[in-house]
């Protein structure tokens, strides 16, 4: 795939007149922003209703993903005073992948197509009209993208690319500079339904799914209230989850340093023996050390990535519930 997704070349699906839509927000400790971005995201859809893009039956689903503030109080109240708010809860934190599946896997059978975003509202409002136009002409699944990333860090900008480009790298198929702000309609949605993988990397699966994709490009704007819940150890997680859950090239790659290794072992004994047979053996204690701390590092490191498969494998033969529902509000 190319940095950026284009349009796949199919017949395209006949879509119903004035489509349900379901805006997916994943919630984790959003006291601050919720009563803004609800909102907002309400607004959108008044606006999609009255241009006659998509059915008043749409709504807004809020997964509580087992916050420790008032969310879910803040969303009840939402609930309460617009029936378009409805919600689910689940019993415990289980990350926003988990928690963006459960809402999808929720709205599957209700809604004619999902858009997954977030609750800071980062990622533009307005995008989601491009994105339900995209989808009324065809696309099944709409991917935002960001334009640029200049309002990020210099480091935090820098290290997403690497990221990207090791994934590229090592063989994981993603979109470029987009996150979970997506469009799928229900054909997509019920594909996703037979992934059954626990350890769970969206970004990963959408391009695996294929069907008749586009992007929207847009500007990422500031959060609406709060703080980030995401550090630089869980996006680095994030991407160590979805190279290891897509592809074994880490471990082939372990393989083909154990080669070179072979090698470079082979001519140093070469070395050792002339040296020697000629008299010119020097006992080295630096260069011995040396060799001790490289070799065993390497070995850590390996058995490290051997053990983040083994661990999957682990997680994922045992088979159990990806999330729990304690509350539904969906009436």
């Amino acid at each position: 795939m190319t940095d950026k997704a284009q349009t796949t070349p199919r017949t395209i699906t006949e879509r119903p007149a004035r489509p349900v839509i379901a805006l997916v927000v994943p919630c984790y400790n959003e006291e601050a922003a919720l009563p803004i971005s609800a909102p907002i995201l309400l607004g959108v859809i008044d606006d999609m209703v009255a241009r006659e893009m998509v059915s008043a039956q749409s709504f807004v689903l809020c997964v509580d993903d087992g916050s420790r503030d008032a969310t879910w109080s803040i969303i009840s109240d939402l609930h309460t005073s617009d029936k378009r708010i409805k919600a689910i809860a689940l019993a415990h934190n289980r990350g926003q992948q988990s928690a963006m599946l459960a809402g999808l896997m929720t709205v599957r059978e209700t809604c004619d197509a999902a858009i997954t975003v977030d609750a800071d509202l980062q990622d533009s409002p307005a995008a989601i009209i491009e994105m339900v136009e995209k989808y009324r002409t065809g696309a099944d699944i709409v991917y935002g993208v960001r334009s640029s990333r200049e309002s990020d860090t210099w480091f935090k900008r820098n290290s997403a690319r690497a990221f990207y480009k090791l994934q590229r790298k090592l063989g994981l198929e993603t979109v470029y500079d987009h996150s979970e702000f997506r469009l799928m309609d229900r054909k997509a949605l019920d594909i996703l339904a037979e992934y059954g993988e626990s350890n769970l990397f969206l970004r990963g699966i959408m391009p695996s799914i294929g069907l008749c994709h586009d992007t929207v490009v847009y500007d990422r704007n500031a959060r609406t209230a709060g703080e980030t819940k995401y550090s630089f150890g869980q996006l680095v997680a994030t991407s160590i989850d979805g190279i290891t859950s897509f592809t074994a090239q880490p471990m082939r790659l372990i393989f083909v340093l154990g080669l070179a290794l072979l090698i470079i072992d082979i001519a140093v004994s070469v070395w050792v023996l002339v040296s020697h047979f000629n008299g010119r053996a020097i006992s080295g204690w630096s260069s011995l050390m040396l060799s001790v701390w490289f070799l065993g590092s390497i070995i850590l490191i390996s058995l490290g990535i051997i053990g983040e498969y083994i661990g999957k494998i682990f997680v994922e033969v045992k088979h159990r519930p990806r999330y729990n529902i304690a509350y539904r509000l969906l009436d």
